[in-house]
């Protein structure tokens, strides 16, 4: 990865750039494109390349305006237009084995790491397949404890099952109950990693909560507590705050757990990651397979990878990266494209068509929009339920 900055007279990009860097892409021109800055937008145009330039997905024909968050493809090379480049100056995208950790993710656990130094609980908040269990992990590894870090995802718990569960049972509490243990002796001097933790209803909430403040579990049947010494990670993609609001999560453990709170970024927020999983999920295919053959990625896979929101993140792209190298390997050929990528692939579920807005929306909610769709004007528009043509006057203005 390599990050530049544009001055104020723009940045001509080409097989020339970067101190010769890109001198290996044979389709890229010399001087082959130009990006200027225009107040919170960019100024794309090609500068007369061989084989031209993509803007979000399609060929630029004109010069056009471009929202942070696009994707601009040129030869075999591909940048992502961002409004701040300070935070992918230093430090790099690296290959941590379970994670592919560039400078966004970093900032989120670095923030884990000094939550593990200061603190007996941590709140992860992050959609699904984000990386909260490894960010879980890298709490318990930082806090330096023995035991082990018990994972334990709340949502696939029956609620009939959930306190004994978690707690244990003493012999006789129940029909052919003996003394068993549960999830949080189960982590006594380790780490108790309870994902979707507002799932769990509110009597267990209630033990849960005197466990955490009493250092002590007890059993299903017991008449008496055993001590515990357990670290807590709570981990959800709802907003839990709201929750306590309306009464469907107890304000008493959410005032306890609330802080400190670390948000784990999906993958739409943390582009620079994209080529590596990317590489990484062909890498995975070819193991899986036992395959010797040489099985590359084409641009164009990871720029139609760039261009979509993924919403399942680091999990569903990497699965149906899989899938796409796959169909490439079974026609027998030697690159993954974007060919290969099913087409619903890292979409939101969405309604066919969204309702016209009763009124503009506002230009934050425009850019926003923008970037989250990679600069595509099409699905953009789409998504703020506006026309096209609205939208590419609306960025005309931009630039002017």
């Amino acid at each position: 990865m390599i990050a530049a900055r544009v001055p104020k007279d723009g940045i001509v990009l080409g097989r020339a750039s970067f101190g010769g860097a890109l001198e290996d892409d044979d389709r890229a021109s010399r001087n082959h494109v130009r990006v200027t800055r225009s107040g919170d937008a960019f100024l794309v145009e090609d500068a007369g390349s061989r084989n031209g330039t993509r803007l979000s997905g399609e060929a630029l024909e004109r010069p056009s305006v471009a929202a942070p968050g696009a994707v601009v493809r040129f030869g075999r090379s591909i940048i992502v237009l961002v409004s701040d480049v300070r935070p992918f100056e230093q430090p790099r995208t690296i290959d941590e084995g379970e994670m592919i950790v560039g400078p966004t993710l970093r900032i989120a656990h670095a923030a884990v790491k000094l939550a593990a130094g200061e603190s007996s609980t941590l709140l992860l908040h992050g959609e699904s397949g984000s990386g909260k269990e490894i960010a879980a992990k890298l709490f318990h590894e930082a806090s330096g404890r023995t035991g082990p870090l018990v994972a334990v995802n709340c949502a696939a718990i029956p609620a009939g099952l959930a306190e004994r569960l978690l707690f244990g049972a003493k012999k006789g509490a129940y029909s052919g109950a003996d003394d068993a243990d549960g999830y949080v002796q189960s982590a006594h001097d380790g780490t108790l990693f309870l994902d979707e933790v507002a799932e769990l209803d509110a009597a267990v909430q209630s033990k849960l909560l005197r466990a955490i403040e009493t250092h002590e579990a007890l059993p299903l049947g017991a008449s008496k507590p055993r001590k515990v010494d357990v670290r807590f990670v709570f981990a959800t993609h709802k907003d839990l705050r709201g929750e306590a609001q309306r009464g469907a999560f107890r304000q008493d453990l959410y005032y306890r757990i609330a802080r400190p709170l670390v948000d784990v970024p999906p993958l739409r927020e943390r582009k620079e990651d994209v080529a590596w999983l990317v590489a990484r999920g062909v890498a995975a295919f070819r193991r899986a397979a036992d395959s010797e053959a040489d099985l590359r990625v084409h641009p164009s896979l990871v720029e139609a990878c760039l261009l979509r929101t993924w919403p399942g993140n680091v999990r569903e792209l990497v699965a149906e990266v899989k899938q796409a190298a796959l169909r490439a390997k079974s026609a027998g050929r030697d690159e993954v494209t974007s060919a290969e990528l099913d087409e619903d692939a890292g979409k939101s579920f969405a309604p066919e068509s969204a309702p016209v807005a009763a009124e503009t929306p506002d230009d934050a909610r425009i850019a926003r929009v923008l970037a989250d769709e990679g600069g595509n004007v099409t699905r953009a528009a789409k998504a703020l339920g506006m026309h096209r043509t609205q939208l590419r006057r609306w960025m005309e203005k931009q630039k002017k």
